[in-house]
């Protein structure tokens, strides 16, 4: 791919109602970022951790996931959109390496 950066995101699962397992709910963070034209090279589950902050007491942990992946500079605002419309990510960091 021409043009591609690495990138790296965290991102914070909100597993509340859902009877899929976590690595299902993984692939599916794959096939977002590969909509968004990059290229997964490393999924890190960092497992479910308690918040500090505890701002909905019916949500007081969430599934800690990290991505590594290579795509293009518009990427990031991409998957920024699709992400915002995903219930199933109540939060994402994004990290450029």
């Amino acid at each position: 791919m021409p043009d591609t950066t690495t990138y790296r995101s965290t991102f914070i699962l909100d597993t509340r109602g859902q009877e899929k397992p976590v690595d299902e709910l993984i692939d599916s963070l794959k096939e977002e970022i590969a909509a968004v034209q990059g290229t997964v090279s490393e999924v890190e589950n960092l497992g479910q951790r308690d918040f500090v902050r505890v701002p909905d007491k019916r949500y007081t942990a969430g599934v800690y996931v990290r991505v590594d992946y290579a795509a293009p500079l518009t990427a990031p605002a991409a998957l920024h959109e699709r992400l915002r419309l995903n219930k199933l990510v109540s939060h994402h960091l994004l990290e450029r390496l």
